[in-house]
């Protein structure tokens, strides 16, 4: 039976506050516990007809959250008056479904991958993705169109872009950006506003905001509009992990934000409940200079872990599998399982190097695409990464029957109203007869033979043949091995935020190694996201934590971490 909860004093002052505040809380300072309580305590007068609403970022720290609740009795089936999910949906339910989009006559649709959709002007352009023109003028965006490698006269796309654009909203169609342009204006309507405003303070006693560090400038607004309408709001974020830079996620901006908030509406939550004392010590070390004043003190059940930090000083230009060999070795010896105990990086290429996994070489033709696929598949471990191979999978079944007609995937399921239940037992039936191993298949080719067999009868009549379709390809065997039946994962930083290990091993590129160090020694100024995607990934881990990265930034890290007053030891590859 678990012991009772007994908070410190910094939890105990954000369950008692009143009104809105903005709160700042280390890694493991047990914020899913903290509103539990903060929502128990709301809730445990009698019944006034309105609810709490529990915003988050990601599907996984939502379901964590709404998981406590029912297991404690707070929240029952259903949820009203009580919303739990995540910001997105929180708008779409609230602001977008009810009235729509102004001008248009449709239903409004969720579209998430508007902007892969291709803006071809004529026959022979290049054909380049929507998002690489800006929302609201069209204009190209330089680095974007560089980055595809266009050149020549971009007019033509830029009036395609705009034209593309309009039908979108023409049809109802929305992505999350949309939908949080078309919630603001709503909001910021004076006749609308004066309607919503006294609605949503009669519907909620509070507004939980948390994981706050991932809002954009928007979402701030959308937040602080909410508090000026008389809703206590209640913002829990850690400014340190702010990784979200490319979907306009804020870091000065957030800092502006909390000065809008009293000093008594200011708390902290410096406990940490999840990391070893050398850990928590440590990973002060990798927030930004300006950001170190006080060290988090170690509260959980680890705290008295004695393994030091392991640093892991490898040469070379690229990322060696020697990487993954010694991390399996450390995991062992503390009889830790692997499979528990994953490999991150900014970049799930990154990891698999690590690992000496396969990984996807940018090929992009649908014999390879299918392969990395299959392999994705076997090689992820964890829900999140098998999903999105299956996703993959389907698209490119899709794409071999003609079944997308110039749409996107998700404008193509949307269309076609189909259901994952529809269409996942297919592509899993797929994942699992094109499983790679030397008792299933002899050669590659021999795989390649059998995913032609088992593909041909999606095909159009009257089309290309199927080996017209899945061409040979001489880097299969790249992106083809045998998933083994146990061992560590390769996942990104963006995919564990929010989660916890027994032992993590975050590995930096030799592309990015010394800007991240050089940001965190002082050596630069400029405002560093990588370096925060490093303190993410290093504060997920419990007991152990390793960090590999080039040898000549291995001693300079070593040195910082240590400086902080925690074991640190470094092994050179």
């Amino acid at each position: 039976m678990a012991a009772p909860f007994k908070p410190t004093d910094e939890q105990r002052r954000v369950i008692d506050h009143p009104g809105s505040a903005f709160i700042a809380a280390c890694p493991g300072a047990g914020k899913t516990r903290v509103m539990v309580e903060r929502a128990r305590k709301l809730l445990s007068g009698r019944p006034t007809g309105r609810g709490i609403a529990f915003l988050s970022f990601t599907i996984a720290a939502v379901s964590e959250l709404e998981d406590r609740l029912r297991r404690e009795g707070i929240v029952e089936t259903p949820a009203f008056p009580h919303f739990i999910g995540t910001f997105d949906a929180f708008l779409w339910q609230f602001l977008i479904a009810p009235f729509g989009v102004d001008g248009c006559a449709a239903k409004p649709r969720l579209i998430p991958d508007k902007d892969e959709r291709t803006i071809q002007p004529f026959a022979g352009a290049q054909a380049l993705p929507l998002e690489c023109f800006d929302r609201e003028t069209g204009d190209a965006i330089p680095t974007m169109i560089q980055r595809h490698g266009f050149r020549g006269k971009i007019k033509a796309h830029e009036t395609a872009a705009r034209n593309t654009r309009a039908r979108f909203l023409q049809r109802g169609e929305l992505d999350f950006a949309d939908a949080r342009s078309v919630a603001l204006a709503r909001l910021r309507d004076p006749a609308c506003g004066a309607v919503l405003a006294p609605a949503f303070a009669a519907r909620f006693l509070e507004l939980i905001v948390d994981e706050a560090q991932d809002c954009n400038p928007v979402d701030l607004e959308i937040i602080a509009w909410f508090r000026a309408a008389g809703v206590p709001v209640k913002v829990i974020c850690d400014p340190n992990q702010a990784i979200y830079g490319f979907r306009g996620g804020v870091t000065r901006e957030l800092g502006q934000f909390a000065e809008t908030f009293g000093a008594d509406e200011r708390l902290p939550m410096s406990g940490n409940f999840r990391s070893s004392g050398h850990i928590t010590k440590g990973v002060v070390a990798l927030r930004a200079p300006d950001m170190r004043v006080g060290i988090d003190e170690a509260l959980g059940d680890y705290r008295e872990e004695s393994t030091a930090i392991q640093i892991l000083s490898y040469s070379g230009r690229g990322v060696p599998s020697t990487i993954g060999t010694k991390f399996q070795e450390l995991v062992t010896a503390m009889g830790l399982k692997a499979r528990d105990c994953p490999v991150v990086s900014a970049t799930r290429r990154t990891g698999a190097n690590a690992l000496g996994h396969p990984q996807d070489s940018g090929v992009r033709d649908l014999s390879y695409r299918l392969a990395v696929a299959v392999s994705d598949f076997h090689f992820s471990f964890e829900l999140g990464g098998r999903k999105e191979a299956l996703v993959a999978i389907h698209r490119i079944m899709l794409e071999l029957g003609g079944q997308m007609g110039g749409r996107t995937y998700h404008q193509h399921l949307a269309d076609a109203d189909v259901s994952p239940d529809a269409w996942r037992p297919g592509a899993l039936a797929l994942a699992q007869a094109l499983r790679f191993s030397p008792e299933r298949f002899a050669t590659v080719e021999a795989w390649h033979d059998e995913a032609r067999r088992l593909l041909a009868p999606l095909l159009p009549a009257g089309g290309q043949s199927i080996n017209q379709r899945l061409r040979r390809n001489g880097d299969l065997d790249e992106a083809l091995s045998v998933a083994p039946a146990s061992g560590h994962t390769a996942r990104t930083i963006h995919s564990v935020k929010g989660m916890e290990f027994p032992a993590i091993c975050v590995v930096m590129s030799p592309s990015t190694a010394k800007g991240i160090v050089d940001f965190l020694t002082g050596d630069a100024a400029v405002d560093n996201e990588e370096a925060r995607k490093i303190y993410v990934g290093a504060s997920r881990a419990q007991r152990l934590l390793v960090i590999a990265l080039p040898r000549t930034q291995a001693p300079r890290l070593r040195d910082l971490m240590a400086g902080m007053g925690g074991a640190v030891e470094l092994i050179a590859l």
